[in-house]
């Protein structure tokens, strides 16, 4: 007998797969949704929605796809590499191969400058950072404990962080007035609510570089975290999945903070996340990496790492790629100039029709400031001017609630998932909707100063013979909008 189950019948499945924690009827899935429906093509569909809400990095693929050319014997699936396919192919231990550990070791310590080092055996293999970071939730923290966490962040923490461990996401409430950066009085009236609240904090967790912002923590940033769990006696996590995204100013690891503070803080609190997801743009090889300091979350972090495994034949590939430190050297360097250049074309472009982003120095996005189309500084009117935005303009970007952001009018918008015709085009759509916006603005206040003339003269030739009558000429605000203007249109 099979059984129909539905929504009215969910008393058959678990409450974990029946709970509606796992965060995808956010706005940020919605966006990605409308592109999915009708996906831009410059050819087949050059009227559809262009993807800018997905931080991937598709600019130095040609770099990766030239290496493998010349290297067909990395391959098990190659005739040059098949001789390796049958002790690959068989089973594992779930420490990973010692070759990849080895060379994800030294790939970590180059795209941090060559400042710190990591030691191969405290690395633990997941299924992408998503693994990575639940992984880390289950080794540190019981359901209903919950991780501090600075606003904005990435909305899918709140799937990878909270759906299948039942761990709580606390607020630390950042602000635009010191560019978003994240204080210890902040830090403090976070943790001091959660205790009045009778919630346990087992941690910090934060990415560095940021997501959504593309900005990165100094030391003395750094050093001020490390300091507050350290005296409260709670875990840090730091997610620096883009970490070789930094393309202007110097990166700083929590790694090389720690290290430098190893006499003053207790290093089996802090626990670092990485991937090759953004770095190489490899999200689909789903490469998570956990580096802990702690010995006791690394035995039981690589128990935990055998329901998500990297496959064998991933870790054979890269092994024998981030070997070549030649290709490393030069991948790197290339990738940071890459992204520099699309970093800086793009914000010029919004620049050109005065649409400012935050400043930033890393990541593969912008954090864009578009308050000054809201008709309120409100989250209703922030979803209307996304809901036109993905409409009309037929572009996903990503509105800041999400980000479980505190101040309405900030997008996320992703610039390096494109080439650089699509870029264009993305561009050309932005300045037609800000553009034909403000034209129609402009019209509007000339027709509506006419009027304010006409009615003010009027008022004055019928009252000028009476000085005791007092004047009262409704005036228009010359800022109003035409109710067919489209940024009109994203208020109602």
């Amino acid at each position: 007998m099979i059984m129909e189950v539905n929504s009215g019948n969910n008393q058959v499945l678990s409450k974990l797969a029946t709970n509606n924690e796992h965060g995808e009827n956010s706005s940020y899935f919605d966006g990605w949704k409308a592109y999915d429906n009708n996906p831009f093509h410059p050819t087949k569909n050059p009227n559809g929605v262009i993807q800018m809400g997905l931080a991937e990095n598709q600019l130095s693929f040609d770099l990766i796809e030239k290496w493998i050319k010349k290297n067909p014997k990395a391959s098990i699936c190659s005739p040059q590499g098949v001789d390796a396919f049958k002790d690959i192919a068989i089973f594992q231990d779930y420490h990973g191969l010692p070759e990849f550990r080895n060379v994800v070791a030294k790939f970590m310590a180059k795209s941090r400058g060559g400042k710190v080092n990591f030691d191969p055996e405290r690395i633990i293999m997941a299924g992408g950072a998503t693994g990575a970071n639940e992984l880390l939730m289950f080794c540190l923290a019981n359901p209903g404990d919950a991780f501090l966490i600075p606003t904005p962040y990435y909305p899918a923490f709140d799937r990878d962080l909270r759906w299948r461990t039942g761990v709580q996401l606390l607020p630390v409430v950042c602000e635009s007035l010191n560019k978003f950066r994240i204080t210890k009085e902040a830090l403090e009236e976070a943790y001091e609510n959660a205790q009045k609240a009778n919630i346990k904090v087992k941690g910090l967790i934060f990415t560095n570089p940021s997501n959504p912002l593309g900005t990165t923590m100094d030391k003395a940033t750094l050093k001020t975290l490390i300091t507050f769990i350290n005296d409260k006696h709670i875990h840090i996590v730091c997610d620096e999945v883009y970490a070789a995204t930094v393309h202007t100013l110097d990166y700083v690891s929590i790694s090389e903070v720690a290290q430098e503070m190893e006499d003053r803080c207790n290093l089996d609190l802090i626990h670092v996340v990485y991937s090759l997801s953004k770095d190489m743009g490899l999200p689909g090889f789903r490469v998570g990496i956990v580096y802990s300091y702690n010995d006791t979350v690394v035995n039981i972090g690589r128990k935990m790492s055998s329901f998500g495994l990297v496959s064998s034949q991933t870790q054979h590939l890269l092994a024998s790629m981030l070997s070549d430190e030649k290709f490393v050297d030069e991948f790197l360097s290339e990738s940071t100039k890459r992204l520099a250049n699309r970093h800086e074309l793009f914000t010029k472009g919004l620049e050109h029709v005065g649409i400012r982003c935050l400043k930033s120095n890393a990541g593969l996005f912008c954090w864009m400031d578009l308050k000054p189309l809201l008709k309120e500084p409100t989250f209703e009117e922030e979803m209307r001017l996304w809901r036109v935005i993905i409409n009309e303009v037929k572009i996903n970007v990503s509105p800041g609630s999400s980000f479980h952001c505190h101040e309405p009018g900030w997008f996320r918008v992703c610039f390096a998932n494109m080439d650089d015709e699509t870029m264009e085009v993305a561009l050309t759509r932005i300045r037609m909707f800000v553009e034909n916006g403000q034209e129609m603005a402009k019209m509007v206040a000339k027709k509506e100063h006419k009027m304010w003339r006409r009615a003010l003269t009027l008022n004055l030739s019928s009252q000028m013979f009476d000085e005791n009558v007092k004047m009262n000429v409704p005036i228009s605000s010359p800022h109003m909008m035409s109710p067919h203007s489209p940024l009109l249109r994203a208020r109602t």
